[in-house]
């Protein structure tokens, strides 16, 4: 199948879920922590392809709840320099597969990538219970599965 790069909070409950979907249609998941990597703009970028500014945000981020960081307020190179300067604002997971990008996991993304975890007896959980509404990390600080729309 694919190696897919999967960039993750560590912990996330959702994010454990996504992984295990992933490799039980047969990929390989190469895990690394969001909040950890060194983000550059420029390296960050790819991963929203034409997406609206406002969705390349987690919107469970506390400073978006509590209204510090309006994102659709913002141009895209201040979101860049928000989100490298604070990655727990970026909508996740971050995933790669070879030199195609995407943020957030549903079945848009996961199609864009090339990606189908869908295997005889297996559903998009994530994607059909978009807006669950059960934390899924360990922390308050977190984001679920939010929708976005992938043009290819």
């Amino acid at each position: 199948m694919a190696i897919v790069e999967f960039f993750e909070k560590p912990g996330c409950q959702s994010n454990t879920r996504q992984k295990a979907l992933l490799r039980d249609a047969g990929n390989e998941v190469a895990e690394h922590n969001l909040l950890t990597e060194p983000w550059t703009p420029a390296l960050l970028r790819p991963y929203f392809g034409k997406e609206p500014v406002s969705s390349w945000f987690n919107p469970s981020a506390p400073a978006i709840k509590q209204g510090e960081i309006q994102p659709e307020r913002l141009s895209e190179q201040e979101a860049l320099a928000k989100m490298c300067a604070s990655p727990l604002l970026i909508k996740r997971p971050l995933l790669r597969v070879g030199d195609r990008c995407c943020s957030g996991f549903e079945s848009a993304a996961l199609s864009f990538l090339g990606l189908d975890i869908t295997p005889e007896g297996h559903t998009n959980r994530c994607a059909r219970d978009s807006a669950h509404p059960a934390p899924s990390c360990p922390s308050p600080l977190v984001q679920g599965c939010e929708p976005a729309n992938i043009e290819q």
